[in-house]
């Protein structure tokens, strides 16, 4: 079952304003307060994980559902991007809430089907997107959304990859000590930054050590580049850990924390999956090609640029911000290329047959 087109172009859209709303926080873009890019540079992790990453997720597990209603989670968290952007925060607020309902409801039925250590962690980081958008909605004191909306992001990934492993060998305990450092990051989105910080350095270790990565980054063709993804992936992944736990004991590293997270991590996954995603969600069959492997080297050294001489300047941060956002304009360029390459590489094939 295809996604409706409307879905996909809610979800980009959240997109385009949190790209917008990220720039113009890197002081890269001239807004006024109240209006729509203000909105978007202050609404930008709301914007990027429940309006973007949030919806593309929901659209995946409603293709895999097979069921009519479960699209109506990304229209929802589309939806409350849009309002977010508008200004009606309460109503975008509201609107994300009940997109996380929904999406916990979608999760059921998937237990339902199957109950499994995968589909179990997938449930979890349904649950966190909706502590998350019930903290974004309500502002209770010192509770924040985003370690929630992260730990949606994190345990979805790591869910994914486990199912990958799933009929690889592991050392005795491996899975139990998988669920131990999930537990504590769940603990430490509640509780202690610190604690948080340390769980997700303690995951990109249990990912380097047991993922297929390992295997595949020395295979061929789209197994290695989806591979090289993924290792570099979580590599920023423990830097995104260290430096959330020295956030949380007063170094000024929360750019650092929440990018080398956000970017660093789940869009190198991003760009690792969409071979694989994109045409099961949109229908969009792709060419694969080395070219895939510029924008990933542009994210990698953009983040390179932003976080480490940018952490000294904000001139330089900022370029490392615009340069972020290049590789993504780059990665999209690539996956209309490659749309368009398959597209002609089957119309060939269709004239030779002819002719044949």
């Amino acid at each position: 079952m295809r996604a409706p087109a409307l879905l996909p172009a809610l979800a980009v859209a959240a997109l385009l304003g949190g790209v917008a709303g990220g720039l113009a926080r890197l002081g890269l873009t001239p807004f006024g307060q109240g209006d729509w890019l203000g909105r978007a540079a202050e609404l930008h992790g709301a914007l990027m994980i429940c309006g973007f990453l949030g919806s593309v997720i929901a659209l995946e597990r409603a293709v895999a559902l097979k069921q009519r209603w479960a699209f109506a989670v990304p229209l929802l968290s589309g939806g409350a991007g849009l309002l977010l952007l508008a200004g009606w925060r309460d109503a975008g607020a509201a609107l994300g809430v009940a997109a996380a309902l929904g999406f916990v409801g979608v999760n059921v039925q998937i237990l339902r089907r199957q109950v499994l250590a995968h589909t179990l962690l997938l449930m979890a980081g349904a649950l966190c997107w909706l502590v998350g958008s019930v903290a974004f909605a309500l502002q209770p004191p010192g509770m924040e959304p985003l370690p929630w909306w992260f730990a949606l992001l994190v345990l979805t990934i790591a869910a994914e990859r486990l199912e990958m492993t799933r009929l690889m060998r592991r050392r005795p305990g491996a899975e139990a000590s998988l669920y131990a450092v999930l537990t504590l990051l769940l603990i430490g989105a509640a509780v202690s930054g610190a604690l948080y910080g340390a769980a997700l350095a303690a995951l990109a270790v249990w990912l380097l050590r047991h993922d297929i990565a390992r295997r595949t980054v020395r295979a061929h063709g789209l197994s290695r580049y989806m591979a090289v993804c993924l290792l570099g992936g979580y590599g920023w992944l423990a830097v995104a850990g260290l430096a959330w736990s020295a956030t949380s004991l007063g170094w000024p590293l929360r750019d650092a924390a929440l990018h080398a997270l956000g970017l660093g991590f789940v869009f190198s996954m991003v760009m690792g999956h969409a071979p694989v995603i994109l045409p099961a969600i949109a229908g969009v069959k792709l060419q694969y090609g080395r070219r895939f492997y510029a924008p990933l080297a542009l994210l990698h050294l953009s983040l390179l640029v932003r976080l480490v001489p940018g952490h000294a300047g904000p001139a330089l941060r900022a370029l490392g911000g615009l340069l972020n956002t290049a590789a993504l304009a780059l990665f999209v360029l690539t996956l209309m290329a490659a749309a368009l390459l398959w597209r002609a590489r089957k119309q060939n094939v269709g004239v030779v047959r002819q002719k044949a």
